[in-house]
């Protein structure tokens, strides 16, 4: 028999304010109130200037404002600064809210429907939010592309550089990048992530951060939002895969090797894509432009980073391979049962005789009543 609970005592009662319990249950409703203190310190005059640190984008280079003479204006183009750190801070915030929305709303209500078991539900959550980050990512970089006209003059890449302004919507970008793997650290304590799966996410967000910073720093913003567009495109791919063989199990069935298929296919050609926009660019492009040493380093850094991807790629293929065969090996095989096949009834051998066959009737009939009559002794 189980115990029950005493009359007027709460099972579940909740934990004391400002315990860890309580800031983890509700950090999206805490940081969602530091949120709102900097909008409405930029509706206050006094704060204004302020709270605008946070939330505005500064550095601006050109652009006039709306006037009655020219009421459209001219659409402002930014650079690098400062000041871009205090924005980052507070878009990380939004980012942690964002983060929340998704986990509750979204990912929550699959895991209850699959009941899946610890690990899978790890990997949902992890691949679940990557999966919606590495999209907008995409959507987002790929239409500042098309809007800047990357893509049809690749030779912008390098073009004038280091005079390479920013419109508003490209340094936003940057920004809400750089804001989202720095508020992957907090999370691991918000989402209560175990401590052996810390050290692979913190070297994750480290290595992106680190190369949204040495980007956006030393003014390689285009090339650099080309190929943060191409990363995703792998990116998203492999988490969308992922998802599949969470929630579906391991099937093997046309579903999962098409999905695996497109995955890895579109892992190299985004390698190698990759590559072949770093060679222009770092070692044709910018030849005389940029410093020999920071054009070696930065190229360095990126054949370096795709080579390890690779490699990983690869290394984790082979594993999945030996995996599988050694499952298949040890799998008990299925003995076929043999029908039980039905017993013909041999008849006696007939004695051929050399009488005619009025009398071999007359003999078998002697025969039968003989043992009739033994019978029935």
């Amino acid at each position: 028999m189980g115990v029950k609970p005493a009359i007027g005592r709460k099972s579940n009662k909740s934990p004391p304010i400002f315990s860890h319990e309580f800031v983890i249950q509700n950090h999206a409703d805490i940081v969602s109130c530091v949120v709102m203190v900097f909008l409405v310190g930029l509706m206050v005059q006094s704060t204004s200037p302020i709270a605008s640190l946070f939330i505005s984008l500064h550095h601006n280079v050109s652009g006039v404002e709306p006037t009655r003479e020219n009421p459209k204006g001219e659409p402002f183009s930014y650079e690098a600064g400062w000041k871009d750190s205090c924005a980052v801070f507070f878009y990380s915030l939004v980012c942690i809210v964002m983060h929340a929305i998704l986990q509750e709303y979204f990912l929550d209500k699959i895991s209850k429907k699959f009941h899946l078991s610890k690990s899978r539900l790890s990997s949902l959550n992890e691949s679940g939010q990557l999966v919606v980050f590495h999209l907008v990512t995409l959507l987002w970089g790929g239409d500042a592309i098309l809007r800047e006209g990357f893509a049809f003059n690749i030779s912008q890449l390098w073009d004038g550089y280091p005079n390479h302004p920013m419109s508003f919507l490209l340094k936003l970008w940057w920004i809400v990048q750089a804001a989202y793997w720095i508020h992957t650290l907090p999370e691991l304590y918000f989402q209560r992530i175990k401590k052996d799966e810390w050290a692979g996410r913190i070297r994750q967000a480290l290595i992106a951060f680190t190369f949204v910073a040495l980007a956006y720093g030393f003014k390689f913003q285009r090339v650099g939002v080309s190929l943060v567009v191409l990363h995703s495109l792998a990116e998203f791919v492999s988490h969308a895969y992922r998802l599949n063989v969470i929630l579906r199990g391991e099937r093997e069935d046309f579903i999962e090797k098409f999905g695996r298929l497109v995955n890895g296919s579109v892992f190299v050609l985004v390698r190698l894509a990759s590559l072949v926009l770093g060679v222009l660019t770092f070692y044709f492009g910018l030849a005389g432009a940029a410093p020999l040493l920071l054009r070696v380093g930065a190229l360095s850094l990126l054949v370096s980073f795709q080579v390890y991807l690779m490699f990983n790629f690869i290394s984790e293929a082979m594993k999945q391979r030996q995996e599988s065969r050694q499952l298949a090996l040890n799998r008990p095989k299925k003995e076929k049962k043999d029908k039980p096949k039905k017993e013909k009834v041999k008849k006696a051998p007939v004695e051929e005789s050399d009488l005619p066959e009025v009398d071999q009737n007359t003999n078998k009939t002697l025969r039968q009543r003989q043992a009739a009559a033994a019978k029935a002794k």
